[in-house]
């Protein structure tokens, strides 16, 4: 169960950051200037209407690779952050700043884009959390093994010369 969880948590992220970012190039113009809009954005709209779609799609594919998935994980979440912040910030200045999300999320007012952020923020920490108990599990040692060969290791050299 916990991994299809992981594997839908993936999914869903997959799934909102290549939507974003292919809705973001495909009207890079208007992404641009809806950026440039926001008092805290002005000064770095042209790199950011690159950079945040590029980055969406750079982590999109981190998830879709399992050997980057703990990685894409952990950017995902920090990226859901980052985002999430914003609108806070943008939510205390002027909730008339139009949103530059991109396609059906533009239609969300910042309240409800504050919600749907905060979801995906808590599906971020739960995959990591998910990913993390994987790792674990997919250790060939049972729990009573790793403690048993935590207790047995012997330091190596302790810098003590030996007397024989």
């Amino acid at each position: 169960m916990k991994r299809i969880t992981l594997e839908i948590i993936c999914f869903l992220f997959i799934l909102l950051f290549t939507y974003a970012a292919v809705t973001k190039l495909m009207d890079y113009q208007k992404f641009t200037v809806q950026i440039g809009q926001s008092p805290l954005l002005t000064n770095y709209a042209g790199v950011l209407a690159w950079a945040v779609p590029v980055v969406e799609l750079i982590i999109a594919g981190m998830l879709a690779l399992s050997r980057l998935r703990r990685i894409g994980l952990y950017a995902a979440f920090t990226l859901m952050v980052m985002f999430t912040a914003y609108i806070v910030a943008i939510l205390q200045l002027d909730s008339g700043i139009p949103c530059s999300c991109g396609g059906v999320l533009e239609a969300m007012g910042w309240t409800e884009h504050l919600i749907f952020n905060s979801v995906f923020v808590l599906l971020g920490i739960a995959g990591i959390l998910l990913h993390a108990g994987e790792e674990d599990s997919n250790s060939p040692l049972t729990k009573e093994q790793k403690q048993e060969k935590q207790e047995n290791t012997v330091p190596q050299d302790l810098g003590v010369s030996n007397p024989t």
